[in-house]
Parts: C-alpha cells; sequence; structure tokens
C-alpha cells in the first residue's frame, strides 16, 4: 500500500506485528466454510503457515530456476543493481550531500557525506558515517537503513531509523556526525511504528507505543503524541495531543527558516483527512481553520505554503496556497489567502520544493513532466516555467531552505537517468552524473495514446514497442498499473525491465488508470469507494485498445501491480481473464472483507470504504478477489509474490488467494521472501533472485504459439 504525499509521505506504516498478528481462528467473518478454514494463514509466524509457504516457495522455485534461462535472467539483474554507475543522490544538508550506497562491498549499505562543492564538480569526497553491515554484525541484528532526521541548522545530530529486515517497525536512534558514532545516553526509542521529529537540540516530539493497553489506534498506529527532553525515559514525557482509537494517524513535522520555523502536528480523521496544529511559544497545539484535505508543504518568507485537496473559499482543488503564519498566531484565523498556482483540469502538482528566495513547482500536464517558478515580492506572486527540452520525467530529488540550489534527476522510459545541480533563480543547470544504457534501445520507441473507458473517459497510457512490429498478435506485451491513493504513475527509466524484457522482445505498457493523481484530486476521487470499478474498466480498455491494434493479444498478454495495484491484478483475473494470459500479483490486497482487520488496513477505508457496513461492502464484494473466485474460472497461471515481514498489507492474501486457487485446483505460482518489508526484499541480490523469477515466468507463459 501507499504513503501518502507531501509532509504525510512515508507514514503510511503497518499495524504493529505483535505475535503474529493474525485473527483468531473461532472469528466470524461471513465468509463460506472454504475461506473460514483458511484463517490459520493469517499466521504471520506461525509454524504451520511458514511450512507452507516453504513447500509454495520451493514448488515455484524449482520450477523456474530448472529454466535453463535463469542464471543468466538473475546475473543481468545482479549486474545492473549493482552497477558503479549507479547515481549517488544526495540529501542537501548544510554544506554537505547527504547519501545512502549499497553494493557488492555494501550490502547493507554505508551512509555517507561529501562537502557540497566537491559533490557539484563531480568529484565527490565521501566521508563514511555509518556503516550498516558492520553495525548489524556487531548487534547481530537484521538491520534495514530507513533514513535519518537531521536538526538544521548545524546538522549535527541526527535520528537514525533503522529496521529489522526491512519492516515498517523500526528502532529510532540520535547519532553524532562529528564523533560518527550513536549518542550515548541520547535518544533511542525501541522497536515500534512510531513517527518523530525534532522539537529543538534537546526535545523530540514522539508518537510510539507507550505501552498502555489503549496505545495503539484501531489501525496500530501510534495514538498519543508527546514530548520527550533528553535525558527523559519514555514514561517520563509529557502529553501533547491524544486522538481517538477510530482515527488514523498523529505525526509531528517542523520546518526550519532563518526567518523563523515552526513544527506541526496533523491529526489524521481518515487516510486523506487532517486536521493541522501549529505549537505556539509554550508548546501548545493551537489548530489551523484550513480544510481536512490538503498537503501541508512548508513555510516561505513567513507563509506556511498548501496544496489543497479540495475547493476552499473560491480556490480550486489542486491549487498552491499561502497564508501568513504570524497572522494566524495572533489573530487565530487565516483572512489573506494568496494563489500561488492552479494548474487546471489537465494538471496536477505533483512536488513542491522551497529554496531560500523561491517555490520550485514539479507540475504533470496530460503526464508530461513541466518546471515552474516562484518568488514573491511586495505581497505578490509571480511565476515563470523553466524549459526543460524533451519529453522526461523531472523529479526534485533535493532542495534546502538555506540556498537556491536544488538537485534534479531526469529521465525517461529508453533515456537512464542524469542527475542535475540546479539553481533556477541563476539560471543554473549542471549535469553531475548520468547512467549508462544497460539495455539495447535499438529501434525501440514510446507513444502516449488515449484509450476510451466503458463510461467514455479517455484514459492515457504509454506503449512502448520495436519498431516494424509485426501486427499479427504475437508479441509478449506487459501492461502495468496502479490506479489509486492519489498516485501518479509515470513512465520512467527501468533497466531491469529494458534487460529482462525490452530487449529480448516483449513490449511494455503504462497504463494511468483513474484512483491515480495524474490529473490531480479529480482523477483521484473519481475512483473512490462505489466507484473503484472505473480504475479497473480503465485498465481493461487500455488492454483491449493494445490488444485491438494488433500488437498483441489475450495469448501474449501479461499484467504486474504490487500493493493497490496487487489488488488490480486480483480484479483483472478474476473480472477480465480472457485478456490476460500471465499476471504478477504482488504485496496484493485481495481478501477485501477483511482487510480493515489485518494490519495497516483499517487506515485505508478512506480509499475503499468499510466493508463491515452493509451497503460499503454491498459494492466491495462486486470486486472483492477472494470473494469472486469461481471454481470453474479459466484463469491464467497467476505468480503471487509477497513478504513475510511486511507489515503494511499483510501477507495472508497472497496465501489465502493461492490456498484457495489450490483447493479450486487452479494453478498458480507463489513466492513469499521471508524478510524485505513491503518492498519485499532487504537487498540486491534477493531482489535480482526475484526479478528473475518474475520476468522468465513472464516470458514462459507469454511466448510461444497460440
Amino acid at each position: 500500500m501507499v504513503r501518502k504525499k507531501s509532509v504525510v509521505s512515508g507514514l503510511c506504516a503497518a499495524l504493529l506485528l505483535v505475535s503474529g498478528g493474525a485473527a483468531r481462528a473461532g472469528q466470524t467473518t461471513g465468509a463460506d466454510a472454504l475461506d473460514q478454514s483458511l484463517l490459520w494463514l493469517e499466521e504471520i509466524q506461525g509454524d504451520k503457515a511458514l511450512d507452507w509457504v516453504r513447500a509454495r516457495n520451493s514448488r515455484t522455485v524449482a520450477e523456474i530456476t530448472a529454466d535453463p534461462r535463469f542464471d543468466a535472467f538473475k546475473q543481468e539483474a545482479y549486474d545492473i543493481l549493482t552497477a558503479e554507475d549507479r547515481l549517488a543522490v544526495g540529501d542537501l544538508q548544510g554544506e554537505y550531500v547527504y547519501n545512502f550506497w549499497q553494493d557488492e562491498a555494501h550490502v547493507r549499505g554505508i551512509w555517507r557525506r561529501s562537502p557540497v562543492a566537491a559533490y557539484r564538480a563531480g568529484k565527490p569526497d565521501w566521508e563514511l558515517l555509518l556503516d550498516v553491515d558492520v553495525l548489524a554484525a556487531a548487534e547481530g541484528e537484521n538491520w534495514v537503513y530507513k533514513g535519518a532526521n537531521c536538526l538544521a541548522p548545524a546538522y549535527r545530530r541526527c535520528i537514525i531509523e533503522l529496521a529489522p529486515g526491512g519492516t515498517d517497525a523500526a528502532v529510532y536512534r540520535e547519532f553524532d556526525l562529528d564523533t560518527k558514532s550513536f549518542v550515548k545516553g541520547g535518544f533511542d526509542i525501541p522497536l515500534a511504528k512510531s513517527w518523530i521529529d525534532w522539537l529543538d537540540g534537546d526535545i523530540l516530539m514522539v508518537a510510539t507505543d507507550w505501552g498502555a493497553p489503549d496505545s495503539l489506534n484501531a489501525s496500530g498506529y501510534p495514538r498519543e503524541m508527546k514530548i520527550l527532553a533528553r535525558g527523559q525515559k519514555l514514561s517520563e514525557a509529557s502529553p501533547l495531543m491524544k486522538i481517538d482509537a477510530d482515527e488514523t494517524f498523529i505525526f509531528p513535522t517542523g520546518f526550519y527558516r532563518e526567518e523563523g520555523g515552526a513544527s506541526f502536528l496533523l491529526r489524521g480523521h481518515s487516510f486523506f483527512e487532517f486536521s493541522y496544529y501549529v505549537l505556539d511559544s509554550d508548546n501548545q497545539p493551537r489548530q489551523l481553520p484550513i480544510p481536512r484535505k490538503l498537503d501541508l508543504e512548508g513555510l516561505f518568507e513567513g507563509r506556511v505554503i498548501i496544496r489543497i485537496q479540495e475547493d476552499w473559499r473560491g480556490h480550486k482543488a489542486g491549487s498552491l496556497l499561502a497564508f501568513p503564519l504570524k497572522e494566524f498566531m495572533e489573530s487565530g484565523q487565516i483572512t489573506t489567502i494568496e494563489e500561488i498556482y492552479d494548474p487546471g483540469d489537465s494538471g496536477t502538482i505533483r512536488q513542491v520544493a522551497i529554496g531560500k528566495s523561491s517555490v520550485v513547482v514539479n507540475l504533470l500536464e496530460d503526464v508530461s513532466s513541466r518546471i515552474r517558478t516562484f518568488s514573491l515580492k511586495d505581497g505578490d506572486w509571480s511565476g515563470s516555467e523553466v524549459e526543460m527540452p524533451g519529453e522526461q520525467v523531472l523529479t526534485l530529488r533535493s532542495s534546502t531552505y538555506s540556498r537556491d540550489d536544488m538537485l534534479l534527476e531526469k529521465e525517461g522510459l529508453l533515456t537512464p537517468p542524469s542527475l542535475y545541480f540546479v539553481n533556477f533563480k541563476e539560471g543554473v543547470s549542471e549535469k553531475l552524473q548520468s547512467v549508462s544504457l544497460k539495455f539495447d534501445t535499438k529501434d525501440l520507441m514510446v507513444e502516449k495514446k488515449f484509450a476510451t473507458s466503458k463510461d467514455g473517459t479517455k484514459v492515457p497510457y504509454f506503449l512502448v514497442y520495436r519498431k516494424g512490429v509485426k501486427l499479427d498478435g504475437k508479441t509478449p506485451v506487459l501492461q502495468y498499473g496502479y490506479g489509486g491513493f492519489d498516485i501518479s504513475v509515470l513512465p520512467r527509466h527501468k533497466p531491469v525491465l529494458g534487460k529482462l524484457w525490452l530487449e529480448k522482445g516483449g513490449a511494455y505498457v503504462i497504463a494511468n488508470i483513474r484512483g491515480g493523481g495524474e490529473y490531480g484530486p479529480r482523477w483521484h476521487e473519481a475512483a473512490l469507494f462505489e466507484h473503484r470499478q472505473r480504475a479497473y474498466d480503465d485498465f481493461f480498455a487500455v488492454a483491449e485498445a493494445v490488444q485491438a491494434s494488433g500488437i498483441s493479444s489475450p495469448r501474449h498478454y501479461g499484467a504486474f501491480g504490487r500493493s493497490n495495484g496487487g489488488l488490480l491484478m486480483g480484479v483483472s483475473f478474476t473480472q477480465r481473464p480472457d485478456l490476460f494470459h500471465g499476471i504478477i500479483c504482488g504485496v496484493p490486497l485481495l481478501d477485501m472483507k477483511r482487510y480493515n482487520k489485518l494490519l495497516a488496513g483499517a487506515s485505508w477505508m478512506g480509499e475503499y470504504g468499510n466493508p463491515d457496513i452493509p451497503e460499503q461492502w454491498a459494492y466491495i464484494r462486486k470486486y472483492s478477489p477472494f470473494q469472486n473466485l469461481k471454481k470453474d474460472g479459466n484463469y491464467p497461471r497467476v505468480y503471487f509474490f509477497t513478504s513475510t515481514l511486511d507489515d503494511r498489507v499483510h501477507p495472508g492474501h497472497a496465501r489465502k488467494m493461492a490456498a484457495k486457487m489450490e483447493a479450486y485446483g487452479q494453478p498458480f505460482f507463489y513466492y513469499e521472501n521471508i524478510e524485505g518489508g513491503h518492498k519485499g526484499n532487504a537487498n540486491h541480490d534477493q531482489e535480482a533472485t526475484m526479478r528473475a523469477l518474475e520476468y522468465l515466468y513472464l516470458w514462459r507463459e507469454l511466448e510461444g504459439d497460440d
């Protein structure tokens, strides 16, 4: 499942994993006897369940690795994943660029930094800060580095996030960049799903599992935010705010500016609706009178920058706005609202980066990237578009409050990524690094097209294929989709897909279906709740359009999706098995009757609805793959993959679906990685193995005679 964008990005974690997190065997779900008989597969670490997993893993691995092409596929994937010319993308903080790097010598990775000047000159002088392999060996833990939160403006102290096996549950430890060591007696938050931010050098805002019976909400997220001072035990932290058991999140975020910073609390009523609070001089929260559906982007020249996701006071959903923070702090009201930019019906704001003297907006217009910069003079905003030749995906990778310098990445389906040091105010654009092409693109071409969905909506999609392809319906095609949570699917460069699929003769399709964020809030909201079927109809319409072109046909057509996209795959093969001969269903939701009872599922009811409410279950039931699987269905041989340690989307979804297919005599492949979290893998060797299995599965299913 996804993580909400902007400030909320990275914060859709899972229900706390305790004692397997399974349902009780006798729990009534309203499912038929077979469905109830499979509930034991929800026992994540249960011996019986893991024995079942290992048996299916062995069967899948034995069959696919017996193909003489497997070793070559894995080596090609591994070589790409560990290539030395990967971009060393970093975070601009103060006078340094910080980077996390993994390779053959550093399987778990190293965290390092280089002076900005050396990095900009193309000759980074890397200083090792933390070696995760050494740490893991010393502590006997399977640590996966999840990030660092360093305190501005000195950036001397950081909170390091480490997760065992890559789970969302993590430990948080204070790290000193001067001594390159963890601070003895410093902040140390035990393993849990926690939200943490600095309030100042000696105080953290912390939401975690405080150990009380009511510490976690219905989704398993922490309910209470507290202030933790240096030297205090967790039990001594001061309460700040507590949310109701049926609310979703409470987490902090702070923005530092030379002219004055501020700390905020976000109280989630659903996955998409929040109340926003700013802390006053006494560290007391004051609620801002702003819409519940928005993204809090940061501070700029005394103003709070927000991107609204619903119409508000004459401004359209999707617009970027600003209001003076001082005005609110003095009066408790927001009377001045400044519109920075409205992207209109054909576009959406994808990213907002705030520098020292400008606000930079990364836009999508008909799923094409654009950059605009905005500045403020005498209370008036003015903006201009930055000329960016070519049709490439643009991503703002790093910015900082103290300068207008930023890192910008450019890439395309057939164009490998390049990293640029940019300063739009000064007209600077310097290429720092570029990645060599890892697959043969000769005669390959990309087209952006539109399919017509069932209700007449035009749905964009990208098609990569080889020039002069025979229109005999025999080209193997892989179609990808997601369609949920306001996430835009862009035509990014995928070298492993290029090497193992495109170079070997396959074609590739990206379907920009409703439910995503390609056209802003309206595109997302069009597929919420009872309208979910629209996303699936869009996906089918794209497949039908490609097949109607003569490039391919159902016998040679496959699809891939993970998480919410895994749900899309489950719907695809249960509703339209006539369109697909191969399906890769990754870390999926499939049992939509019980999704809200498994791990983080309850927090997603703002996207799908509540299956415990009969009126809502009535429309969820129509597409829920687990409930719609038929014994006599003519399904493709689906490839399921998940992870035992995925503590966001419960592995029981994939397990139960595969077991039900087995009970019905339906063939399938199943692979569950024992570690790796929601991503599904913890290191490059695991990832190479999984990608080789998946692409070889596709070739075995989609190539050959009709």
